[in-house]
């Protein structure tokens, strides 16, 4: 098979495998335009110092001895199938490179023959790489159930390793993939845990330490291909990020591939907006403060879609409202809808100098259409309604009527856009 039709099989089949970021468009070509963002191939990540680099996201196979339910490139599935040699993805990322397409490399695989097999054709790809003086960007897939030496050599050479938990229960995967072990999944990432301590504690005895995942691990689970609800895909998260100390879960809508009864309806589309929501509920997690067990409970288990989860967890704690503005220690003032990060910081940084007003929140960043239901300013209240949670919810998920608004030519085409967009996956502060 020609390297070409390698390449367009299994740069299509990477799509499936979203353990790094992209920008989540899908705008094609156009006749005499230049460049396409709906292909596969080519995705975006972010460095340890926050730099986005593009990578080459490619399968090494698409073979599969496996037969997960949920997964398009099940060993069961007729659909076209091409194995990379190690050579032809150190050519093709080196070519890439040098033309300037990317900055690195994302490389995963089906696993072919067994997972050690495969593991060793992968470490040989990324060892070969650096041989070559290759230093750009590298994400590998470890491959769960294969040797853990395997798995710590090819930790020298990458800067980030996922190993993925595909679904977010023990029960789902003796399910839809039965050939899988639990333990299989956990023992690497535990072991690569205590390889990332070893560096970090080695690195600042000695600067020429060996790189050892410098940029940590990540993992993925598949989102509406099990009937869990948020509240156990959070709390899974929350245990990855204490247990494991992961970087990143990342969330995948499932996607449709395949007809089998124990799976949704082949017509169901995937759930995009309950996995925006989850992202939002992760970021919560990771820098807000928030665990799993405040933001949802058994009588909630589930975001309400209509509200992002900062605003949810608002409106089911009064209680806890409204806060004001100028007392609010840093800690309350994360948990107030409309205050993020970087807001919080300037509000604790100006009271220094005198006290806030409304006026002055709102050049400081605040985004007040959702905070003024939630806070007050010297004393004095600004929302214009009671604090009942359904008339905050009325308000905040009420969309502006057309003449509260100035019309613009492009609104038929951006509304046509938005409803055929993905919400982005891309998190702001909430």
């Amino acid at each position: 098979m020609e390297l070409q039709e390698k390449l367009k099989i299994l740069s299509d089949a990477a799509k499936y495998d979203v353990s790094c970021s992209s920008s989540g468009s899908n705008r094609k070509n156009t006749p005499g335009g230049l460049g396409s963002a709906s292909e596969a191939g080519i995705c975006h990540s972010w460095t340890e110092d926050g730099r986005c680099v593009s990578l080459l996201k490619i399968l090494f196979s698409n073979e599969c001895v496996y037969d997960c339910v949920y997964c398009h490139n099940k060993r069961s599935n007729a659909i076209p199938r091409a194995t990379f040699t190690p050579r032809e993805v150190v050519e093709l990322t080196l070519n890439f490179y040098k033309r300037n397409y990317i900055e690195g490399l994302f490389l995963s695989s089906g696993v072919v023959n067994n997972p050690d097999h495969t593991m060793e054709q992968l470490l040989e790809v990324v060892k070969r790489l650096r041989e070559e003086k290759f230093n750009g960007y590298i994400h590998l897939k470890g491959i769960p159930g294969a040797d853990p030496k395997l798995i710590h050599a090819a930790g020298n050479y990458v800067d980030r390793m996922s190993i993925n938990i595909e679904l977010p229960s023990e029960k789902s995967l003796l399910s839809l993939a039965p050939q899988k072990k639990k333990e299989s999944i956990l023992l690497p990432m535990a072991s690569i845990k205590e390889e990332i301590s070893v560096y970090k504690a080695e690195k600042k005895i000695s600067r020429f330490t060996p790189s050892f995942l410098p940029a940590g691990q990540t993992t993925q689970m598949i989102i509406g291909a099990s009937p869990e609800s948020d509240l156990n895909i959070l709390n899974l998260s929350e245990g990855l990020y204490n247990r494991f100390s992961m970087k990143r879960v990342y969330y995948s809508a499932y996607i449709p591939a395949n007809d089998n009864s124990l799976l949704p309806s082949i017509q169901t589309k995937p759930p995009l907006l309950r996995e925006h929501r989850l992202y939002q509920g992760d970021w919560l997690l990771r820098f807000y403060g928030f665990t799993a067990k405040e933001l949802l409970n058994p009588a909630n288990p589930n975001f309400d879609l209509d509200l992002d989860p900062k605003c949810f967890w608002a409106i089911e704690n009064l209680q806890h409202f409204p806060v004001e503005i100028n007392k609010a220690s840093y800690e309350e003032l994360l948990r107030i809808p409309g205050v993020g990060v970087r807001s919080a910081w300037k509000i604790i940084k100006a009271r220094r100098v005198g006290s806030l007003d409304y006026q002055d929140l709102k050049k400081i960043g605040v985004v007040l259409k959702r905070a003024k239901y939630f806070i007050t300013c010297k004393g004095k209240y600004y929302g214009g309604i009671s604090l009942y949670p359904e008339n905050i919810r009325k308000q905040l998920i009420q969309k502006p009527k057309d003449h509260q608004r100035q019309l613009s030519i492009f609104d038929l085409y951006s509304e046509s856009i938005l409803r055929k967009e993905a919400p982005s996956k891309v998190m702001g502060e909430l």
